[in-house]
């Protein structure tokens, strides 16, 4: 419990402790991210909660994804999802995720052009013929698609004027019938799930990092509130070319790098279960362990791989995220199938709640408010709730089950009522 000094403590002045409850705890963590966010531009008085989806299947693998604007200004976010590659990479697959800011120009180019660029390498062209093209090639024409791509994005018009000074984070997954190969480029971020575990996850890039602030300082710059110069919140990215003129510098030495971090996995058959691609907007509300908790208890329930994902970016606007979302959802043969057992606890779970929120309603002659039933059942013990997810998880069949009650009860939009 947080303990909250009043009065100082001066002189004989005495000093009172005050134990903040665990709902107020959570509207001031609510109120922090909403601050932070309002620095990063504006939002809108109510979430955009309309969402794209696809999915497909393929070579034992399949995938969904999900992405929704939530309560930002405008959808910045852009996504990749090829399975089956050109010519001799026609067992691979290839998927991203794309965080774009101060515009949507440079993530939706990187989302059209980055695979291309890619497999345009000299690495790649070799592997069209030859078998034996090594893992550090295969890396380092990633790498080189990644510079190449940032290089030419600079002679876009709108970029060599200047007028267009957005950016992208970006992370992806190139899969072989053998390797996974990750790479990562700002604060997206890509986990892997074996054996019920996290097994890998991509490594952000913050200017707060030792080697990243060292090359921004290398560069003439500073790190000031955790932003490159005060401003910037990642340390790579593609485009940001307001941060790419640093003379006598190289692509990889200026104050914010097109680098990508590669990391290669070989695939395990018997326990890869699933692997998953995100930004930031999700990351900020959820660990690496709560994901892959959640998404192991969705795939309990249901093999709709677009639900789950459109579950996760729900439960992370309900647990306070303010950001444009996106999530490639993929998984591998080895993956939980849907379980009967699971399925009817899920089901006892929802006739719970819906017994509960009608018993609220009905004690208060139908005046009681959707924030005041959300914060008593936060306060409840209630059990087999969502690992990884919580109540949040249960907001949209909680708000159906209320709505259904109080049809004539105004919505409560307030950024503060969406944590739980």
């Amino acid at each position: 419990m947080a303990s909250w000094s009043l009065g100082g403590g001066y002189g004989d002045r005495p000093t009172y402790n005050y134990s903040a409850p665990s709902w107020i705890r959570r509207q001031l963590q609510s109120l922090k991210r909403l601050i932070t966010y309002n620095e990063m531009g504006a939002l809108l008085d109510k979430p955009k909660t309309e969402k794209y989806n696809e999915h497909g299947d393929w070579n034992g693998l399949r995938y969904g994804l999900a992405s929704m604007q939530g309560w930002r200004i405008e959808m910045e976010d852009a996504h990749c999802a090829v399975m089956g590659l050109p010519g001799s990479l026609k067992e691979w697959a290839f998927f991203a995720v794309f965080d774009g800011h101060a515009g949507e120009r440079v993530s939706s180019h990187c989302a059209d052009n980055l695979l291309e660029t890619i497999i345009q390498t000299e690495q790649f062209s070799r592997y069209a013929t030859e078998e034996d093209v090594s893992i550090d090639e295969i890396k380092k024409g990633i790498r080189d698609g990644f510079l190449l791509l940032d290089d030419k994005m600079r002679t876009i018009p709108e970029m060599a004027s200047g007028e267009d000074k957005s950016g992208s984070t970006a992370v992806c997954v190139l899969i072989s019938p053998t390797h996974l190969y990750v790479a990562n480029c700002g604060d997206s971020r890509s986990v892997m799930c074996r054996n019920g575990r996290v097994s890998f996850s991509t490594q952000d890039h913050k200017p707060i990092n030792p080697a990243e602030k060292e090359r921004i300082q290398n560069a003439g710059g500073s790190v000031m509130i955790q932003r490159v110069n005060g401003s910037l919140a990642v340390s790579r990215a593609l485009g940001d070319y307001e941060y790419k003129n640093v003379e006598g510098k190289g692509p990889c030495e200026q104050l914010v790098s097109p680098e990508p971090e590669i990391s290669v996995e070989s695939r395990d058959t018997n326990q890869d279960e699933f692997m998953v691609l995100a930004c930031d907007g999700v990351w900020d509300v959820m660990s690496n362990e709560d994901l892959v908790e959640f998404i192991r208890s969705r795939l309990r329930v249901s093999n709709d791989l677009e639900s789950i994902c459109n579950q996760v970016i729900d439960t992370c606007l309900y647990k306070g995220s303010r950001d444009n979302m996106s999530i490639v959802l993929i998984t591998f043969p080895n993956c939980p199938p849907p379980e009967e057992d699971a399925a009817q606890k899920e089901a006892a779970l929802e006739e719970l709640l819906k017994n509960r929120v009608t018993e609220l309603v009905n004690e208060s002659g139908g005046a009681i408010e959707l924030p005041h039933i959300l914060q008593t059942l936060s306060d409840e013990n209630i059990s087999d709730l969502p690992p990884g997810g919580g109540l949040a998880a249960k907001r949209p069949f909680i708000e159906t089950v209320y709505k259904s009650l109080c049809p004539n009860s105004a919505d409560t939009v307030s950024p503060l009522f969406y944590t739980v």
